[in-house]
């Protein structure tokens, strides 16, 4: 059978819905010798801030059982570097590119923004990361709070579309996802790492130079995909790009069928650079086998059985 593996998210129309995440494939076209970045649906680059970021002391990266933690700290140019330097090579290899903003302040998120004006074509969102640790937020991250995630969708107004990047580590992730709706969110990434720590057996202390990280990879992904689950539940209309613990096509299907329109490959690029390629074939593959021709047809379904009375069982 035909399959159509075109996507929306909000207003942008996908040739497919496989992405990179941000800040696991690099500014600008560093994978490309190992991945064809331009047969996914976009390619999202490692989140910028107003200014360069040195980020966090080394060491940034450990394994953490079948997953890893990080703690890179959001190192960057600065946009006006990345404009100059990187998103020409981007431009000219035709790529579609969703550009990662982040701030320590509201206004640095604003700050951002203002220099987002006037981009090529081929940039077709802004993915602000409201999980990055900050200044304002209570508990350390944006995403923790309504209020200031809302609050942060609306300063950075920029032309483009805006898919707010959420955090697991909240309670509070449906009340802030129909938040940053409300404020202007064309969309929401569900979701960025849970918080972890691991600690060296020989120094006895922890193994990342910051201390505590970002834990990623297979482990979280039952965790991405209830939360995708419970958004969706909660907001229907709210188009989410899931991303967590992606490494099979099935794994993108399950994100798909939980109510994403789209999905990120982060952590498995690490151990298979070309991992999305492999993972878009799987998925086009396991919705040829079981008849399904589109992408909307998945968004959503396993909520459709929810929706029965109780004495009707899926397929009676």
């Amino acid at each position: 059978m035909n399959v159509d593996l075109t996507t929306t998210v909000g207003t942008i129309t996908l040739a497919n819905p496989v992405m990179t995440a941000a800040g696991t494939a690099g500014h600008s076209t560093e994978l490309l010798p190992l991945l064809d970045l331009t047969r996914l649906g976009a390619h999202v680059v490692k989140s910028l801030a107003a200014y360069e970021w040195a980020g966090n002391p080394a060491p940034r990266l450990h394994p953490a059982g079948t997953g890893m933690l990080n703690a890179v700290g959001l190192q960057g140019p600065g946009i006006q570097a990345w404009r100059r330097d990187d998103l020409p090579a981007l431009t000219e290899a035709g790529i579609t590119t969703v550009v990662s903003l982040w701030g320590r302040s509201v206004a640095e998120y604003a700050a951002a923004a203002a220099l987002l004006a006037d981009l090529p074509a081929n940039v077709v969102a802004v993915e602000v990361n409201l999980s990055c640790p900050n200044l304002e937020g209570r508990r350390g991250i944006f995403a923790h709070d309504p209020q200031l995630s809302a609050d942060v969708i609306r300063a950075t107004a920029c032309g483009l579309p805006r898919w707010a990047k959420l955090s697991p580590n909240t309670d509070r992730v449906v009340d802030v996802a129909g938040a940053a709706q409300v404020a202007g969110a064309d969309a929401v990434t569900l979701t960025n790492t849970l918080l972890g720590l691991v600690i060296d057996p020989v120094t006895r202390k922890p193994a990342l130079g910051a201390g505590g990280g970002g834990y990623s990879g297979a482990p979280i992904h039952a965790v991405v995909v209830r939360t995708i689950f419970d958004v969706h539940a909660a907001h229907p209309d709210l188009p989410i790009v899931g991303a967590g613990g992606i490494s099979t096509g099935w794994d993108a299907v399950e994100l798909l069928l939980a109510g994403a329109n789209a999905v990120q490959i982060g952590t498995a690029t690490f151990a298979e650079p070309a991992a999305p390629s492999r993972i878009l074939h799987e998925l086009h593959d396991w919705m040829e086998r079981h008849g399904v021709a589109t992408v909307g047809e998945l968004t959503g379904a396993a909520h459709a059985s929810l929706l029965l009375p109780p004495h009707v069982t899926p397929g009676d």
